[in-house]
């Protein structure tokens, strides 16, 4: 999300906050807590890691609010979930 990270660089508090309460906002307005964002992360986390090792530091979940028609938007997941390797022997 920060321009920064991708560049390798370090972002300062400021921007941190603004992320944070931006994100807060979103999930706000989609009637989602960031407790429950936090459950069905792991949730996810969980299901997914029976087939792949998963890098957790880089694991980004989210809800945001997506155009669907002219005047209508709609809740979306958006999740980014860096796999380290994949698992062998899945039955």
């Amino acid at each position: 999300m920060d321009l920064f990270k991708s560049f390798g660089g370090k972002s300062n508090s400021k921007n941190v906050a603004k992320e944070r309460l931006q994100l807060l906002l979103v999930h706000d307005r989609a009637d989602v807590s960031p407790k429950f964002l936090e459950l069905m992360k792991g949730e996810i986390m969980n299901v997914i890691s029976n087939y792949v090792e998963i890098d957790e530091d880089g694991l980004n979940v989210e809800i945001t609010k997506e155009k669907k028609t002219d005047d209508t938007f709609v809740p979306a997941l958006h999740a980014n979930i860096p796999i380290k390797k994949m698992k062998k022997n899945i039955r």
